[in-house]
């Protein structure tokens, strides 16, 4: 008789646990369900829409091209990413111990990307209100190439003056019939290169990379030195 009520009061107490583990699940699943949609709904429109892109402007002090974090909406940017970053550029900078280089009045005409290259057309406001000297000019170029070159499918930026490509500052010692590759910080010496190389090829007609016009460079070095008998066989 006792092992009957023995008996009886265990499967009593096993199906109670059983119960209490089922209630718990359950209620512990649709727990988790809730807290699942929740956030969804709460982030949608704000944090998820944003992203971080760079901008480079100079810093007033050391005269260097710095980078700035500026949020912005990720849609703009996959509608027209090179027309809202040139955008965002021309607006300046927020931190104060920077400021821009894009001269004044400066407008985008139209964007394109052909390849891996960025075609850039902007106003004549572009060459006109510069205030010249060749560091400042290289400084208003790689500003534009570095902050458009950040883009994984961008390599080179082509610039263009109201639809031409035949185009330069006013003291040509910059043109743009060539494109523009991205520079580092700390290489203002490739810069300067770059620039020579702008100038030398509007003058030979040449349209080369920055890459090829060193090759030409040392190509050219290896031939004088063979005419001079510097080099032998």
């Amino acid at each position: 008789m006792n092992r009957k009520i023995f008996l009886t009061v265990i499967a009593i107490l096993i199906v109670g646990i059983v119960g209490v583990t089922i209630y718990l699940f359950t209620n512990q699943d649709k727990s988790v369900s809730q807290n699942e949609i929740q956030p969804q709904e709460e982030v949608g429109d704000t944090t998820m829409r944003q992203t971080i892109v760079t901008l480079y402007y100079q810093n007033k002090e050391t005269k260097e091209l710095m980078p700035e974090g500026r949020m912005v909406d990720s849609k703009t940017l996959l509608t027209d990413p090179y027309a809202t970053l040139i955008g965002l550029l021309l607006e300046g900078p927020k931190n104060e111990k920077l400021q821009t280089v894009i001269p004044e009045g400066t407008r985008v005409i139209k964007t394109e990307l052909k390849g891996d290259m960025v075609y850039l057309d902007l106003s004549k406001e572009f060459i006109d209100n510069h205030k010249g000297g060749q560091e400042a000019e290289n400084m208003t170029v790689y500003a534009i190439v570095n902050t458009l070159t950040q883009l994984n499918e961008v390599n080179k930026v082509k610039i263009l003056i109201n639809g031409r490509e035949d185009q330069a500052f006013k003291d040509n010692k910059i043109n743009f019939k060539n494109a523009f590759i991205r520079i580092e910080k700390g290489k203002e010496d490739t810069t300067k290169s770059t620039s020579q190389n702008a100038t030398s090829n509007m003058q030979t007609n040449n349209v080369t990379s920055n890459t090829q016009t060193n090759k030409t460079t040392n190509a050219t070095s290896n031939t004088q030195n063979n005419k001079t008998g510097s080099a032998t066989t």
